[in-house]
């Protein structure tokens, strides 16, 4: 039986949603790589599957289960732009304002914040080694090991339910983003593998950047990426706790609040819907 999907992206970083709250939904990593495969399948940069929410025991129950795959087949616990896409979507067909997604990585709470803008509550970011993780102790803020040859800065480190590591570059455009990316991303340091980030402070309310996404590559816009890049600079002080961050595929407004969770605000869109053969 064919499955319908929506196809929807949030600044560019583009998903296949499927509905599995009628029907299992359970591909193997050889149907997911064959569905985000931009030559023969549908093409996408995350699969991301609705599913029913887990029984609460205090009764105070979310609006859906979501979990996500990179177009490389492996499933992941977070995607900030999936999630917005997700809580929009959601929030149009219940007529709500204010959805509760369950994920692997905790809670997300989706809220309407103008037309097609959506807020997410992404939480407290991780910042132990151990939360990364890292195979070995080191102080997060500012790493004390090379990583890449090409690369000189000390780079931070933060989960922000998946993990990242923030190079803070003087220009964007020269920053070697493919080159140290995918060799970074493989790193023996990060034994889940990192999402590699690399920020430009224009000023302390503005930050340019560009992520290789582990599992999916470059990708124009990474939420989750740009959680991390503004929560890695503000504990450098080199921004205040809140920024606009400029990705390839537009912008992302991210605070960093004083309870310690990071808000994420921006656009979703649906691009077409189709049927998975």
């Amino acid at each position: 039986m064919s499955r319908p999907f929506l196809k929807m992206n949030g600044l560019g970083n583009d998903f296949v949603v499927v509905e599995a709250r009628s029907a299992p939904f359970a591909p193997t990593a050889d149907e997911v790589r064959a569905i985000a495969d931009r030559a023969k399948g549908v093409g996408c940069d995350q699969l991301i599957a609705i599913e029913p929410p887990a029984a609460d025991a205090n009764g105070e129950g979310a609006d859906a289960r979501v979990r996500f795959w990179n177009a490389d087949g492996e499933e992941v616990a977070a995607c900030g732009n999936g999630a917005r896409c997700v809580g929009w979507l959601l929030m149009q067909s219940s007529g709500k304002d204010r959805i509760v997604i369950e994920t692997k990585a905790g809670r997300l709470i989706a809220e309407r914040a103008g037309e097609r803008l959506v807020s997410v509550d992404m939480g407290e970011p991780g910042l132990d080694w151990t939360q990364i993780p890292l195979a070995e102790a080191h102080d997060t803020r500012a790493l004390g090991v090379s990583l890449h040859p090409a690369l000189s800065q000390a780079p931070g480190c933060v989960s922000m339910g998946n993990p990242h590591v923030v190079f803070f570059v003087p220009d964007i455009e020269t920053a070697p983003v493919t080159e140290a990316g995918p060799a970074i991303e493989r790193h023996p340091l990060f034994p889940e593998r990192v999402n590699v980030g690399f920020a430009q402070v224009k000023d302390r309310g503005h930050i340019r950047l560009r992520v290789w996404e582990r599992g999916a590559g470059l990708t124009r816009a990474c939420g989750t990426g740009a959680c991390a890049a503004l929560v890695a600079a503000a504990r450098r002080d080199l921004t205040d706790r809140a920024a606009i961050l400029e990705l390839d595929g537009g912008e992302l407004f991210i605070e960093w609040r004083e309870d310690g969770h990071v808000i994420m605000t921006g656009p979703a869109a649906v691009d077409f819907a189709g049927e998975l053969p």
